[in-house]
């Protein structure tokens, strides 16, 4: 057995940190390549898709030449990759940072309560309509599924939007500044939320305990408010003293000790050091390095990051009948997410125009770029991956895969000819 690694473990043959990286940038940089040239799909679509390809061609290649093992080496691989630790411990800080930089204040501010309701009260709403509309559903077509507890257990975890997915997604698309704030502020905040109720959820699925919503209200303020708190903090000090990476890196870690949300940290501190950026009294050559710097590594980490969702898929079950039904949690998960987003948006437009209600709210445009540009991404994934071994685990995998790969490949492909349809677009 190999020495652990950090982030990657590697269960075959003696391969370093550094062979796993360079593999998997080697990999991208192929496909991003083929990308570019041919299909010409947004970065994200084409990479998970391209690394769907290259799982599905490599169990063909093993129906071809058994003796070959292509896809059981593949899987050794990958499977070896922790994807959990990959994504939430090394890669997710500097894609939230990286996003958050360019999230406008004042438009964030501007539209504070439709951000608040989206990302708490519409996180919990889809949680319960995912879970029940899942488990009511299975009875009604006979199906013997999920129990109760563990449907809510993955409507937790496919209910918060990724932030990573969604701000890749609406990168280059010709979004007003108003919607793109508010459905990027959404998704970076509804993480944390969505974390802590996964936790409490799991915690009665898995361990049988006891929900207490006094618990589920504490945990939340530490988590969410704490994460705040560190992300002001260390987004002040990274400002002050130009040190950005290293209060990426450092705050992310810190906000584990502490048992604060990281991912809360991350964009409060990438918020904070985005606008002072663009103040006048900024130095415009740190300014553009500080741009140029996190722009390459925001473009480095999500290219990796879609290429492991497309690969990954080789190390999940082969089985047609359980991908079938699970990709049937798909159109579940669409609804509890139009009812989750259009509930507060009804609730909020008697105060359209005011001061953090935004005309935003009562815009027919704006109602179907917030449901279509909710992605699922990796944080879906690396949630369903932290799971117990428990019977119910490799459904609630499959599941989470498939509406993730339905959301990037299919609502992530189709975004920009939404937006370009729609019209008048939103001041």
């Amino acid at each position: 057995m190999p020495p652990q690694v950090s982030f990657f473990q590697v269960s075959f043959f003696q391969v370093s940190f550094f062979d796993v990286a360079a593999t998997l940038i080697v990999i991208t940089a192929v496909l991003a390549m083929i990308n570019e040239r041919y299909l010409k799909l947004p970065s994200s679509v084409g990479l998970t898709f391209l690394g769907g390809i290259v799982s599905l061609t490599l169990l063909a290649a093993n129906h071809l030449a058994p003796g070959a093992n292509f896809s059981q080496k593949a899987v050794v691989f990958l499977a070896g990759i922790d994807f959990k630790a990959t994504l939430m411990d090394g890669m997710l800080s500097f894609l939230l940072f990286a996003g958050a930089l360019h999230v406008d204040w004042a438009q964030m501010r501007q539209g504070r309560w439709t951000v608040l309701v989206l990302s708490t009260f519409g996180v919990v709403f889809s949680t319960l309509l995912v879970g029940f509309g899942l488990y009511y559903g299975e009875l009604a077509f006979g199906i013997t599924g999920l129990p109760l507890i563990w449907c809510l257990v993955f409507g937790a975890l496919i209910s918060p939007t990724d932030p990573v997915a969604v701000i890749a997604s609406l990168k280059h698309a010709d979004v007003p500044a108003l919607l793109r704030a508010t459905v990027a502020c959404e998704s970076l905040f509804n993480d944390g939320v969505g974390i802590v109720v996964f936790a409490i959820i799991l915690a009665g699925a898995a361990h049988g305990e006891a929900f207490s919503f006094a618990h589920a209200g504490i945990e939340f303020l530490q988590e969410a408010g704490g994460g705040a708190a560190l992300g002001l903090a260390v987004g002040w000090l990274g400002f002050a003293a130009m040190i950005s990476l290293a209060i990426v890196m450092g705050g992310y870690s810190l906000a584990q000790k502490l048992s604060v949300s990281g991912p809360v940290a991350m964009a409060v501190a990438g918020i904070l050091i985005g606008n002072a950026n663009m103040s006048p009294g900024f130095c415009a050559k740190s300014r553009e390095f500080l741009t140029r710097f996190w722009d390459l590594l925001d473009e480095i980490f999500n290219a990796v990051l879609f290429l492991l969702i497309g690969l990954k898929i080789i190390t999940l079950p082969h089985d047609l009948m359980l991908w079938v039904a699970c990709f049937a949690a798909v159109p579940v998960v669409l609804l509890a997410r139009a009812l989750s987003v259009g509930l507060p948006m009804l609730l909020l437009r008697p105060f359209a125009g005011k001061a953090g209600a935004p005309a935003v709210v009562s815009n027919k445009v704006a109602f179907p770029i917030l449901i279509w540009g909710g992605l699922r991404g990796g944080i879906s994934i690396a949630m369903a991956l932290s799971l117990p071994d428990v019977p119910e685990r490799t459904v609630v995998i499959t599941a989470t895969y498939a509406c993730v790969l339905f959301s990037v490949l299919a609502q992530g492909g189709t975004i920009n000819a939404l937006i370009r349809r729609l019209s008048p677009p939103i001041a």
